[in-house]
């Protein structure tokens, strides 16, 4: 494959390109920074911003597929800043698509579109879109995901993977926030429950992707459709983010708060930040305290049979590779 991964810096964008590269796949990463380290293995990368179109245009030239990773992730932030990277990103990357006869598309969606506020157990593909967002996240997800699958055709085929919670070696984003957190003492259980949650080891991730460019065209049973991706072993999250911590050589999250005293508190930070006109994150949002005390498990039975995959790294293995990993950085992660 001759390969654009847009997001091509970030944690599964990376993975992703490595494994391409090792394939012997030709590849190319867009993204915002400079990646030595992904030039250093033979990956070409090129620099812009995911809401230029211009930018986006010159970097699918001469590519057969796309892998279009690219996004804002977050719990706060203008509505805006998550449309222009989100949709019109995403806009971008099919128009760019179209005008260059690229036949493949691979998206990389997110559970947060069918998420409702409430326990979301085992659902499959017909969940629907909920009428009402809990997020600006989910809700460009959402959108940018319809877009994608509506423009499926026999010129271009598309496909929506929706992997929940990657984890493993090389996060730079989740487990460096649990760490810093627990280190400060400000890692709090949420409520006397503990949900259950999937969650998906990088490398399996990644397969997934792979798996679906490869068998992607108009006459492929993925054509268009969308698919949850996960571990497929549910755990509960505090289990989950105890063992996360013990990879780091950290004890477990023992204080606890009420929910109802925690969502107080995240309405009072949502509130004062936006008083205060403030852009970074707050210390606890209402999307953050019904994320961890929900539960979030799904179906993947579709993405075994279409996509012929299924998960390889079980939580206990992925646990001793992270932990590897962040001893290997001296914990720098």
């Amino acid at each position: 494959m001759r390969a654009l991964v847009t997001g091509g810096g970030g944690f599964l964008g990376a993975a992703l390109a490595r494994k391409l590269r090792e394939r012997g796949d030709e590849v190319r990463v867009f993204g915002r920074g400079s990646y030595p380290d992904l030039e250093a293995v033979g990956i070409d990368c090129a620099k812009g911003d995911i809401a230029d179109y211009q930018a986006v245009k010159a970097a699918c030239d001469d590519r057969d597929v796309v892998f279009h990773v690219a996004a804002k992730v977050g719990l706060w932030g203008p509505y805006e800043e998550f449309h222009e990277a989100n949709v019109e990103g995403t806009k971008n990357v099919l128009r760019a698509c179209q005008e260059h006869g690229i036949r493949k598309l691979v998206f990389t969606g997110s559970p947060s579109v069918v998420f409702h506020g409430g326990d979301v157990d085992g659902v499959d593909e017909s969940a629907p879109y909920p009428s009402k967002f809990d997020s600006f996240y989910s809700k460009t997800k959402a959108l940018s995901e319809r877009m994608v699958l509506a423009a499926d055709h026999d010129r271009l085929s598309t496909v929506s993977l929706r992997p929940h919670f990657i984890w493993g070696p090389g996060d730079k984003s989740i487990l460096p926030r649990v760490i810093a957190r627990r280190k400060a003492g400000r890692l709090f259980r949420i409520g006397d429950d503990n949900k259950l949650v999937d969650t998906i080891y990088i490398d399996d991730a990644v397969s997934a992707h792979v798996l679906a460019a490869v068998q992607l065209s108009p006459l492929s049973e993925i054509s268009g459709k969308a698919y949850f991706l996960s571990g497929g072993d549910p755990r509960p999250i505090w289990e989950f983010m105890d063992r996360m911590l013990a990879a780091a050589g950290l004890g477990p999250v023992e204080r606890r708060i009420p929910k109802g005293l925690a969502y107080a508190a995240a309405s009072a930070c949502e509130g004062t930040w936006r008083a205060l006109g403030l852009r970074s994150e707050p210390p606890l949002t209402k999307f953050l305290v019904d994320t961890l005390t929900t539960s979030h498990w799904f179906d993947i039975s579709a993405a075994k049979r279409d996509l012929g995959w299924k998960p390889k790294v079980k939580i206990e293995e992925g646990m001793a590779r992270l932990a590897h990993w962040i001893k290997a950085t001296q914990g720098n992660v």
